[in-house]
């Protein structure tokens, strides 16, 4: 009976020990994927905030350039009507009027252009980050695999 029950008090102590072991490197696989999905989520948070400030300052410049652009646009149109004041014939109001809408029409056509430029550059740099963060998380899902 002796050996019966030490075999029974040894058997319990193995299952013991391998349970122990099993939940200790349960918690530490969990721990490790924990320290893992922190360091992703706080990559993930600093790139957001570079994605903000970079769309920030595209807008920013985009609003200055409005701005000059919209200032400019005034001034033009002040002197251009002082100019059709001092206009001595219809023929030379119209010959005004006509530069002054070709030149009105270049000027947009090139603000347009230069904001388009801006957007562009912008949305490249906005995205820049949040793309990279992509391609780590699909880096390390099929690094899981």
């Amino acid at each position: 009976m002796a050996t019966s029950a030490q075999t029974i008090k040894s058997t319990a102590e193995q299952y013991q020990a391998a349970g122990s072991k099993a939940f200790k490197d349960a918690v530490e696989k969990s721990m490790t994927a924990m320290n893992e999905i922190n360091a992703h989520s706080k990559s993930n948070l600093e790139a957001v905030v570079a994605s903000v400030t970079a769309a920030g300052k595209g807008a920013e410049s985009l609003g200055a350039q409005t701005m000059a652009y919209s200032k400019k646009s005034m001034e033009d149109y002040v002197a251009a009507a002082k100019s059709l004041t001092t206009a001595k014939s219809l023929q030379e109001v119209v010959e005004l009027q006509t530069a002054f809408a070709k030149s009105s029409l270049e000027a947009y056509l090139a603000q347009v252009n230069k904001a388009s430029e801006t957007v562009a550059a912008s949305m490249k740099e906005t995205l820049t980050p949040l793309n990279a963060r992509v391609t780590a998380a699909v880096e390390t899902f099929q690094s899981a695999r």
